[in-house]
């Protein structure tokens, strides 16, 4: 499933994170057009979209608008850095990042969240 799909989204990346239940559940970040009117909304229809392509069980039930995601010189979106950031653990070297100041907004949408 992609996100990009949707009119809206520009860049997407899903990650796992722990889940008492699942083992893992997906957790997306996608960088919008523009700024949502109403960002609530806009993070509904990407999940009902993302239920809609992968079902109930599988889809992202989290998504989270951001302004940019970690990417190499290449424009590869860095997984690695965004689940380390969001989970709040070392993601070891990050020089190879493009824009490294994302990674802080990333890891303060995982504060508090269960590890």
């Amino acid at each position: 499933m992609d996100f990009v799909e949707h009119d809206d989204v520009v860049e997407a990346g899903v990650i796992g994170v722990p889940d008492e239940v699942k083992g893992e559940k997906p957790i997306a970040f996608v960088v919008v057009k523009d700024q949502p009117l109403d960002e609530e909304e806009l993070t509904q229809v990407l999940v009902d979209h993302a239920i809609q392509r992968l079902g109930k069980a599988i889809a992202p039930r989290t998504v989270h608008i951001v302004e940019d995601l970690p990417k190499t010189r290449n424009a590869k979106v860095m997984r690695r850095a965004i689940k380390s950031a969001y989970l709040d653990k070392d993601a070891g070297d990050l020089s190879a990042l493009e824009n490294p100041d994302v990674v802080e907004q990333i890891r303060q949408l995982g504060k508090g969240v269960k590890n």
